[in-house]
């Protein structure tokens, strides 16, 4: 699953809003993604968009969260959903017709002309939002993309994902869609402000050769975490460790076979980005002092994690069937101590098997002594949703349909986006959260979550049903933000990686899990480098640091 800023998978859609919503964060894409962002492509694309002015950004402050967030990532979180929305906007958005493409990662919603929720969503809006939406399936949105793409006819509006291989993004934005600059940068922005209250950050990926190309659809910041039962993890002393020994400890201690429990899950690479994070090993890429750029998988602390990777395994701490589906059941069952999982939000997955799970999220420590360890985040949005060509009255309504869609937690058009109608979509419980109405449940998941792939608000930590939780949760991002280190190339767009970058990466990672499995010798590693950088990885990283931002702190030697 790349991403659902609406209604994950995973999740029951009779559920609250937050256990099923954009409001507890969507998913983020992790270390898969490809850049997308400004320029590069060899032809002067960086200086350009480091020299633009990115919108200006105006907190939105009608809907107060009870715990604040910041500006280095910290989400605002909020306790219980308002007891009272408030409105975003003025008036409707359309004054017409408007289509657009985009993506779901949830079952099909019904077609819109047999759709009452869409039907009241276009009321809403004032004219007919008539998407074309591709299935999370196969070739899925990259093969609908292209074939839309190579017609005589684009759609209004379409979603740019940053990590689905669609090539030559910056030329193909040239010659077929609307530059945005003068109705974004800095405070042309403010016409629209949902939009305006996007972060600076978010705002850099959708800049590409020194040009604003759409507003960009935040996801959480945040990247993979460790995540474990406390009560399997209290039997050795709480889910901590000092170094790398001590853990190493600690899990042999949780292995009992003959009872059938063990410490880790069998996600080995996913297990292999914690501990590369325990023995410092850079975000992606390290900027050295010349900068220039040297990859993660060229470093000596990521094969100081793969080293010790394989001495687990050899250990025998890892769950021995690598196919199992049910490990997120067996940290709440304890026969799993833990698993890696998508951010620190996402711990709520194990409330939705046992209303009494009690989980804990690993804080990253140093491998050894005297060292510091980093903790990774993630891209922090999923694109950007780019309008064709128009005329200036087109793109302006345009821009009033996303920063309507765009809306914050807690306003009407939030709810009418994601929840649509109190009574007909939606109920409320004894404590003031809507819950789908059974149509609700059939007409909504599938749409919401087509719209909130193309257009989203920053995202906030809620959990109606365990308060405790977002408290937790919240005070997590804290520690973790200690060792945070944002990937450098965020925001800049490498050709190759587009094309090449998925296929490389996952001919590497075969060879690592034959070496953590012991298949092969951790000596193979040298070559698997080769090979990597060969096929493409050096191209990869000449685009990457043509295009890297004059900002961008030195992380390497």
């Amino acid at each position: 699953m790349a991403t659902d800023n609406s209604v994950q998978k995973g999740f029951n859609r009779r559920g609250f809003l937050g256990l099923a919503g954009l409001s507890v964060t969507a998913l983020t894409l992790g270390g898969s993604l490809t850049a997308c962002g400004s320029g590069g492509n060899g032809g002067g694309g960086a200086d350009a968009s480091a020299k633009v002015t990115l919108p200006t950004y105006k907190e939105f402050t009608k809907v107060v969260p009870d715990l604040p967030g910041n500006a280095q990532g910290l989400q605002a979180a909020f306790l219980k959903s308002p007891s009272e929305l408030v409105a975003s906007v003025s008036q409707p958005p359309l004054k017409g017709k408007v289509t657009g493409l985009t993506e779901t990662f949830e079952t099909m919603s019904p077609a819109m002309v047999d759709n009452p929720f869409w039907g009241r969503l276009n009321t809403a809006l004032g004219g007919t939002l008539d998407l074309q939406i591709a299935e999370d399936v196969g070739d899925g949105y990259p093969a609908k993309f292209a074939t839309i793409l190579a017609s005589d006819t684009l759609p209004d509006m379409m979603w740019i994902p940053p990590n689905q291989g669609i090539p030559n993004v910056g030329p193909m934005l040239e010659a077929k869609f609307q530059d945005l600059t003068k109705y974004l940068s800095g405070d042309a922005v403010l016409e629209y402000s949902n939009l305006a209250a996007l972060k600076p950050d978010s705002w850099k990926t959708s800049v590409i050769n020194g040009k604003i190309w759409g507003a960009p659809i935040p996801s959480t910041p945040f990247g993979q975490v460790m995540a474990g039962s406390k009560t399997m993890w209290a039997e050795v002393g709480g889910f901590n460790a000092t170094d790398a020994d001590d853990f190493f400890a600690k899990v042999k201690e949780l292995t009992r076979p003959k009872e059938g429990k063990y410490a880790l899950e069998p996600a080995y690479i996913n297990m292999l980005h914690m501990f590369t994070e325990w023995y410092g090993a850079p975000n992606t890429w390290a900027v050295n002092k010349d900068r220039t750029l040297t990859h993660l998988y060229e470093t000596p602390e990521y094969q100081a994690g793969l080293e010790y990777a394989a001495k687990l395994f050899a250990a025998g701490v890892f769950y021995p069937n690598v196919n199992a589906t049910d490990i997120s059941n067996r940290i709440v069952s304890g026969s799993v101590a833990a698993q890696v999982i998508v951010g620190p939000h996402d711990i709520r997955r194990y409330r939705t098997l046992s209303a009494t799970a009690q989980t804990e999220i690993l804080i990253p420590f140093a491998a050894t002594k005297g060292g510091k360890p980093t903790y990774d985040m993630g891209y922090g949005t999923v694109g950007f949703t780019a309008f064709k060509t128009a005329d200036e009255s087109k793109i302006r309504e345009l821009l009033s349909l996303i920063n309507y869609l765009s809306a914050p937690f807690g306003t009407v058009e939030y709810m009418q986006k994601n929840y649509g109608e109190k009574g007909k979509d939606y109920t409320l419980d004894g404590t003031g959260n809507p819950v789908f109405s059974s149509s609700g449940q059939t007409d909504i998941p599938g749409l919401a979550s087509a719209l909130n792939i193309m257009s989203s608000p920053e995202n906030v930590i809620f959990n109606p049903a365990f308060p405790d939780d977002t408290k937790y949760i919240y005070e997590q991002e804290k520690k973790l933000l200690e060792f945070a280190q944002r990937r450098p190339t965020n925001g800049t767009y490498s050709d190759t990686d587009a094309k090449v970058g998925a296929k490389i990466q996952t001919t590497f990672r075969d060879k690592i899990v034959d070496i953590i499995t012991g298949r092969a010798p951790v000596s193979d590693l040298a070559d698997a480098v080769k090979r990597w950088k060969s096929d493409g990885g050096d191209k990869i990283r000449e685009e990457y640091q043509k295009a890297l931002p004059a900002d961008v702190p030195v992380t390497g030697k």
